[in-house]
């Protein structure tokens, strides 16, 4: 067979796409990089009100996602959800300038992360309608390199805007990526046309189609027809999940045990740098992490990033302001989290036959949308309430368990070459 080059898969769409998902990661991550500071320093409020602000937050767009990639695919339009979310998350996030509270905060935060929610199915299924089904896997990584350059630049931006603004005056210039990714999406990004859809789609037949019919029409029952590997394997999702709290929080714990050496401002610029380490780190390990588990298999992988978050967030529990323990901490965080981010997904496809995939992905999403708030909520109290040792050693608990329940429950999980296609 004859090969063909990156022309033949970087269309026009997948290229605007991934132009997108750079500008609205640049925006967004900016403003979360500062956000753990804006909300404890500006605002007056504790590590329990950011836990919950980024928990329900998270929550909320992993619970959107089942909705609108539904409603795409009810519809067959991708493009006005995309509108919308990339509007939404693109024009709220600057507006966190002018809080006066933290509840006016909250609410901004989980309206704009109900927008990316909203946003991504339907992404990720004109992503796969615009390019040829056998370059799928290099238009998805073209996506996720841009989207991790941007979640790179959005820290390295505002860290070197911090010295120069006010946490205010920088969240007013996220507007500027982050309306520049709405009118990428508006202009340029295209709809694609139907017959190109039935080209591309995985499995093209009539008796595909008709089973997916089915069970559109009704949602409880295509989620008792998951098979029963995969529902053994949220299990253990669902647990680690539990624990894996939002990653700003790393970023305060830095900021708080940096602060009495170095002062609140140096504190907090070095602990932006040190999440900006975690976000290369997770942009350089993605691809190869998802390689290796295509050859030795996701079930021993993705337990592995279990049991790597559950010592990071042991060291967590104990870090001090000695930069030989910072480093290395970031560093692993970067890791584990490439390595849950991308094996997740790449298992939930293994697992799930074609005419019941969006509904298995939908599902996921909502456990780790349960687990998102339940962790951040649980780690942002019993630090107040407690300790960080007490709430660093439940998030630990919790990830280690969710690696051990994984392997055990997982056994008759597929070795490579017997996945689902």
């Amino acid at each position: 067979m004859q090969r063909q080059g990156w022309r033949h898969w970087l269309t026009g769409n997948v290229f605007y796409m991934g132009l997108t998902s750079l500008l609205s990661d640049l925006s967004h991550e900016m403003a979360t990089a500062l956000l753990p500071f804006f909300v404890t320093l500006e605002l007056g409020a504790g590590p329990g009100v950011l836990g919950l602000i980024e928990g329900l937050s998270d929550g909320a767009s992993s619970l959107t996602k089942s909705f609108s990639g539904y409603s795409s695919d009810k519809t067959a339009k991708r493009k006005p959800l995309m509108n919308l979310g990339y509007a939404i998350t693109g024009l709220l996030i600057p507006l966190i300038a002018f809080t006066k509270e933290w509840t006016q905060v909250l609410a901004l935060r989980m309206s704009a992360w109900v927008g990316r929610g909203a946003r991504s199915p339907p992404r990720d299924a004109l992503l796969a309608e615009s390019a040829p089904a056998e370059a799928r896997g290099k238009a998805f990584g073209f996506q996720r390199a841009m989207d991790t350059i941007g979640a790179t630049l959005g820290p390295a931006l505002a860290l070197f805007l911090m010295p120069l603004l006010s946490y205010r005056e920088i969240f007013i210039i996220t507007a500027i990526p982050g309306i520049g990714a709405f009118l990428v999406v508006l202009l340029l990004v295209r709809e694609a046309h139907k017959e190109k859809q039935i080209e591309s789609a995985a499995a093209g037949t009539a008796e595909t189609g008709a089973k997916a019919k089915e069970n559109d029409q009704s949602y409880l029952a295509s989620i008792k027809a998951l098979p029963r590997t995969f529902k053994l394997f949220l299990i253990g999702v669902g647990v680690f999940g539990l624990g894996n709290f939002a990653n700003s929080l790393f970023t305060l714990r830095a900021e708080q045990v940096l602060a009495p050496k170095l002062g609140t401002v140096q504190a907090s610029a070095l602990a932006v740098g040190l999440y900006t380490l975690l976000n290369l780190v997770y942009a350089a390990s993605s691809l190869p992490v998802g390689a290796l588990s295509d050859r030795v298999g996701r079930r021993g992988v993705l337990a592995l990033g279990y049991f790597i978050s559950a010592i990071v967030c042991l060291g967590t529990a104990f870090l001090t302001a000695d930069l030989w323990l910072l480093i290395p901490t970031f560093l692993m965080a970067g890791f584990f989290t490439a390595i849950t981010d991308t094996v997740e997904g790449a298992a939930a496809a293994d697992l799930l036959p074609r005419e019941v995939r969006g509904t298995g992905y939908g599902l996921l999403q909502t456990v780790n949308g349960v687990g998102d708030f339940v962790s951040s909520a649980a780690v942002g109290a019993l630090w107040t309430l407690a300790s960080p040792m007490a709430a660093f050693g439940y998030a630990a608990l919790l990830s280690a368990a969710g690696g051990s329940i994984l392997l055990y429950l997982t056994r008759d999980y597929p070795q490579p070459g017997e996945v689902k296609t």
